[in-house]
C-alpha cells in the first residue's frame, strides 16, 4: 500500500508540473501578443526614406557607423563687426578775426567740454572708431595767412573731442596751415598729447581694434594723386585690414560732386581703399557704391564754430560696419547707415548738433540729398 501511495504521489506531482508549464506557455504567448498590438509595425506608406542610397555592400564591417568622429561636420563661418562713425567738418572756435560777441562759439559754449556733442556722444562711444575732419589749426600762434577765414582752436578744446568719443581726425584740408608751419606743428603736437589719432596727405595713421588694424589718411583734390597712392601702399605694407580715405574736395555750396571728385574717388577705391568719405562743400552730396565699396562725396559740416548762422543746417553721422572674416582677416562686406542730423539745436547756430526726428520731413530731406534709402543698408 505504501508503495502504491508513493507511486500515486509521484504521478500527481508530474501532472501538476505539466499543467504549470502549459499555463506559463499560455501566459508568455499572451504577453507577446499584447506587445505587437501596442507597437504595430509602421505602415510602409507612412515612412520617409532619409537614409540615402544603400551603400551597405561598400561599407567596411570593421568601421563603426556610430563613430561620430568620422562624420563630416559643418562649422558656421566666424565674423567680426567693426563699426566706424564719420562726421564732417569740426571747428571748435570762432573765426580768428571775429572772436567775441554773444553769438560767438566762445560765448555760447562757455568752456563747457560736454556741450557741443551731448546729443551724439553716445553714438560715438558705442562704436569702435569715430573720425572727424578737423577744420583749422590747434595753436596759440597769432601770425596767420592773409585770407578771409582763419581758425585757431585753443588746445584745451580738444577735450571736447575726447570727452565725446571722437578718436581720430583728418588734417588734409584748407585750414590746417592757416597759421603756417608753426600752427601745423602745434596742431600735431597737441593732438598727440590729447591722445587723438591724426593723418593727412603726408602722414598715414593706424588704429587698432582688437586683432584688426585700421589705416587712414587724408587727401585734397589739389594734391598730387600720387600722395594718396603712396599712403595706400604704406598702409598695405603695415598689414592694415581696413583702409579709410578722408577727402577734402569739391565745390563749396554745391549739392553734386564734380568730375574731379568722381575721378579721384574711383581711383582711391581701385587702389585699395575700403571707403572714401568727403567734405569741404559744406553741403550734403550723394553716396555712391562703386565696385562694392562706398564713396560719400560730402557729409557737410557737423559742428562749425566759424558760422554764426547756417544757410543749410543739414548734416549726417555716417556709420560703416565692416564685416570681417575672423579666419582670413579680410573684410567681406560693408554695411552703411545714415543718421540724419542738424548742425544746430536752435535758430542760427548754437554749435550743438541734434538728430532730426525719425520720419520727419527734414529727416527724409537729408536722405534725399545723400541719394540714400535706409533700405540700401
Amino acid at each position: 500500500m505504501v508503495s502504491n501511495k508513493r507511486l500515486l504521489s509521484l504521478l500527481s506531482l508530474i501532472g501538476i508540473f505539466s499543467i504549470s508549464m502549459s499555463v506559463m506557455g499560455c501566459l508568455l504567448q499572451t504577453e507577446e501578443s499584447g506587445q505587437s498590438e501596442t507597437s504595430p509595425a509602421p505602415d510602409s506608406s507612412e515612412i520617409t526614406d532619409i537614409s540615402g542610397p544603400d551603400t551597405s555592400e561598400d561599407t567596411d564591417p570593421s568601421e563603426s557607423t556610430e563613430d561620430s568622429s568620422s562624420a563630416p561636420t559643418t562649422t558656421a563661418k566666424m565674423q567680426d563687426i567693426i563699426t566706424v562713425s564719420f562726421v564732417g567738418d569740426i571747428t571748435l572756435c570762432s573765426e580768428a578775426k571775429s572772436t567775441g560777441g554773444e553769438k560767438s562759439f566762445e560765448y555760447v559754449v562757455d568752456n563747457d567740454m560736454n556741450y557741443c556733442f551731448k546729443n551724439c556722444s553716445d553714438i560715438f562711444k558705442d562704436d569702435d572708431l569715430t573720425i572727424a575732419n578737423l577744420e583749422g589749426a590747434v595753436t596759440a600762434a597769432t601770425e596767420h595767412k592773409d585770407k578771409e577765414f582763419v581758425f585757431a582752436m585753443p588746445p584745451e578744446n580738444l577735450k571736447m573731442l575726447t570727452t565725446a568719443g571722437i578718436d581720430a581726425v583728418n588734417l588734409a584740408n584748407n585750414h590746417t596751415m592757416d597759421f603756417y608751419d608753426k600752427g601745423y606743428s602745434d596742431t600735431t603736437f597737441n593732438l598727440y598729447c590729447a591722445g587723438i589719432t591724426w593723418s593727412d596727405q603726408n602722414t598715414a595713421a593706424t588704429y587698432q581694434v582688437g586683432d584688426y588694424t585700421i589705416g587712414m589718411f587724408g587727401i585734397c583734390d589739389w594734391d598730387n594723386i600720387n600722395l594718396a597712392y603712396a599712403r595706400i601702399s604704406e598702409l598695405k605694407e603695415k598689414g592694415c585690414d581696413i583702409i579709410i580715405a578722408t577727402a577734402h574736395w569739391g565745390d563749396e555750396a554745391k549739392y553734386l560732386p564734380n568730375d574731379k571728385q568722381i575721378y579721384l574717388g574711383h581711383n582711391l577705391i581701385d587702389h585699395g581703399v575700403d571707403i572714401v568719405v568727403g567734405g569741404h562743400p559744406h553741403r550734403l552730396q550723394p553716396i555712391e557704391k562703386y565696385n562694392g565699396k562706398w564713396i560719400a562725396y560730402s557729409i557737410s559740416n557737423f559742428c562749425f564754430g566759424g558760422n554764426l548762422w547756417l544757410s543749410d543746417p543739414d548734416s549726417v553721422i555716417l556709420q560703416c560696419k565692416f564685416v570681417m572674416d575672423s579666419e582670413s582677416g579680410n573684410c567681406v562686406d560693408y554695411r552703411l547707415t545714415c543718421i540724419p542730423f542738424c548742425q544746430t539745436s536752435s535758430v542760427g547756430n548754437d554749435f550743438c548738433p541734434v538728430p532730426y526726428e525719425w520720419g520727419s520731413e527734414k529727416y527724409y530731406r537729408v536722405l534725399s540729398r545723400l541719394g540714400w534709402s535706409q533700405e540700401d543698408e
